[in-house]
């Protein structure tokens, strides 16, 4: 089970100032969608070149263009790139034929999808890397969370790795990794609290805890 933070209120030289001081607690970082709109792809570059052991993931959510769009992200430094799982099926599969040409790997997130478990297996058999429930900012709002859709997704993906965003901190975490998730996906968990390496610190070793 792998750590990744999701960075999407800073801008770079705050996200690179943040990431050192967690960043032997994580195993990815994402330059989320907000930095990589507000700051283009340079961001994700400075932190692949900041951190250059951690996976970076350019958080793009890609919807068009999908090839292209990959091929530009891994360019700057990219490990792993999002496409949304509402994204046309030939977009898909374009983004999981650049990233295999390059060595990287997919994420599709599945924000605002309706049927996850339909549209889960269908992308599964994609070939991407990764498939991840999703609950947005928005919904976190209103009291929501993508826990119940873990275990939908769980039960029907049988090649890529699963993982889940959204609203996801230490007092919520046992009952997500108790999921079995490949990664877990945790933004103001760690960046919004004071101390951000000992929440990144308690974090990990809950994982780690339960992966072993």
């Amino acid at each position: 089970m792998k750590l990744q933070l999701a960075l999407d209120l800073v801008n770079t030289e705050e996200a690179i100032a943040l990431v050192e001081e967690v960043k032997d607690h994580i195993d990815i970082v994402e330059i989320g969608t907000p930095i990589v709109k507000i700051e283009g792809l340079k961001a994700v570059k400075a932190m692949k070149e900041a951190f250059p052991q951690l996976e970076v993931l350019a958080d793009m959510k890609t919807m068009d263009a999908a090839g292209y769009e990959v091929q530009k992200a891994v360019e700057n430094g990219a490990d792993i790139v999002t496409i949304l799982g509402t994204a046309e099926d030939e977009s898909i599969k374009g983004a999981v034929e650049e990233a295999k040409k390059q060595g990287k790997e997919i994420l599709v997130d599945l924000i605002a999808v309706k049927d996850i478990a339909k549209r889960a297996q269908e992308v599964d058999d994609m070939g991407v890397d990764y498939i991840c429930v999703h609950t947005g900012y928005d919904l976190q709002a209103v009291g929501k969370n993508s826990f119940e859709d873990l275990q939908t997704i769980k039960g029907v993906v049988k090649n890529a790795k699963t993982a889940i965003a959204g609203g996801i901190k230490l007092e919520t975490l046992p009952e997500v990794v108790q999921a079995q998730p490949d990664l877990v996906i945790v933004g103001g968990g760690i960046a919004g609290q004071e101390d951000k390496q000992a929440a990144a610190e308690k974090i990990e070793a809950l994982i780690k805890q339960e992966t072993a």
